[in-house]
């Protein structure tokens, strides 16, 4: 497409600079997607999309301003580059504002295969009939799946195209596929909800839709008859889709803007204990066909591979150039942005090595606890680490999974939470660009009845 085209970018530098900016990023977009829903086995949605976009980032020495268009008539840009530029003039100066150290530029980047060129985009009629395979597998799997909320089958492919008038150009193609279902179990008034899914950069990597059916169906029955429980302090066990969201919340507490803004319980951290000898957490934008991967930041700096915590002890921060001149330390590869905005900070390939127990091992050494299935709410306080979230799940006893509980609170604090990580799974599984196996927490109190 001509928007993707290198020398179309160079284009759009060189008239920034003739504008008067001292130093220009540009991003170019283009992707296309299908999303096809179902429910009860008829079409609810069907939508295709295509689009291009092109965003600029522009400095007038430390000042910048950051603006996007749909539009790639060149008559037309040379006004909106003129005016995003206008806009730089006007902002007020940063002196850590400013592209990255030319120097940290790669020469070379590396094939990750994020693109599957096989398949691209899944026809309609295809989509839709795995969408119904998923669905109709989960209601016919037990008299009690009364209902459901849908299923739904989506596919996208992107190409990015960066460059900056430090000299550095790259580009990657990258596609996703993803199925999921949501069924209704309903037994003596009572109606619970369960959803399950599959996601994947390659199409014939996804689970089979029977599969995704059958265990979107088995986690609603697993909710019915649900009961409350009285307020205690026992272990906790968060099975890994939920066990991801604190790796992710630790992630976030590490990202140079939340350190820089103060709003982190790792700030001065570096180098100290902050999770349990057991915990390693990786981040890694260079698995090939991750989720997460990606040869190059939203800064045009090389992904890698890095150890946010080994053996319990916080290795490095999540940074971007700005962030990284604001802490007077380097930059880490995890620039993330949109076409219209400014760099942030965001893990690539962010997981929690795992252990080597099954999930059935560490269910057993509970004698009486909490088995996580969902989260409620955000109740995360990052400045001091207080976590307070609404969860249900299954009730432990004996080792056992006992029965569905709900309406519950679990609380504690993320630096004791982490610290009382007791044992970890083997069963990490990536549905998402951030992983973990089951995990299991010493201690935390349970608020219910």
């Amino acid at each position: 497409m001509p928007g993707l085209d290198p020398s179309f970018a160079e284009w759009v530098l060189d008239e920034a600079r003739r504008c008067g900016a001292t130093a220009t990023e540009v991003l170019f977009v283009s992707g296309e997607s299908l999303e096809a829903g179902v429910r009860l086995g008829e079409i609810e949605k069907l939508k295709s999309s295509r689009e291009r976009r092109l965003g600029i980032r522009a400095f007038v020495d430390q000042s910048s301003a950051t603006a996007s268009t749909a539009e790639f008539d060149r008559e037309a840009l040379k006004e909106f580059i003129a005016e995003t530029v206008r806009l730089a003039r006007l902002t007020a100066p940063d002196p850590l504002s400013g592209l990255p150290d030319p120097a940290l530029h790669p020469h070379h980047l590396n094939d990750l295969e994020l693109a599957d060129n096989e398949h691209g985009i899944i026809e309609a009629d295809r989509a839709l009939d795995l969408a119904r395979r998923a669905e109709k597998t989960a209601l016919k799997l037990d008299p009690r799946i009364r209902n459901s909320e849908g299923a739904g089958f989506d596919s996208s492919r992107h190409e990015i195209l960066f460059a900056n008038s430090q000299g550095f150009s790259g580009g990657y193609e990258a596609t996703s596929y993803s199925l999921g279902v949501a069924p209704i179990a309903e037994s003596d008034g009572s109606m619970q909800q369960g959803y399950w899914y599959t996601t994947s950069r390659r199409f014939d990597r996804l689970d089979e839709p029977e599969s995704v059916g059958r265990i979107s169906a088995e986690r609603a029955l697993k909710r019915l008859g649900a009961r409350k429980v009285k307020t205690v302090r026992a272990p906790v066990i968060f099975e890994p889709d939920r066990a991801a969201s604190l790796i992710r919340t630790l992630a976030g507490a590490a990202s140079g803007p939340s350190l820089y803004k103060g709003a982190s319980f790792l700030i001065d951290r570096l180098g100290t204990q902050v999770a349990a000898p057991n915990v390693t957490i990786i981040d890694d934008g260079t698995i090939r066909g991750g989720l997460g991967s990606k040869p190059f930041d939203g800064e045009g700096l090389l992904t890698t591979r890095k150890a946010v915590v080994e053996a319990g002890v916080l290795k490095t921060y999540l940074l971007d150039s700005y962030s990284a001149r604001k802490l007077k330390l380097q930059p880490t590869g995890n620039a993330s942005r949109s076409v219209g905005d400014a760099p942030t900070v965001s893990p690539a390939n962010l997981y929690l090595e795992p252990g080597r127990y099954s999930p059935e091992e560490i269910i057993r050494s509970v004698r009486e606890g909490l088995y996580v299935t969902e989260l409620i709410g955000f109740g995360v306080n990052t400045v001091t680490g207080d976590y307070s979230r609404g969860a249900s799940g299954i009730w432990i006893e004996n080792g056992e999974l006992t029965y569905p509980v709900q309406e519950i609170t679990i609380a504690g604090n993320l630096k004791e939470m982490f610290m009382a990580i007791e044992m970890i799974g083997n069963d990490l599984v990536w549905r998402s660009s951030t992983a973990s196996p089951t995990i299991k927490i010493g201690e935390m109190t349970i608020a219910g009845a």
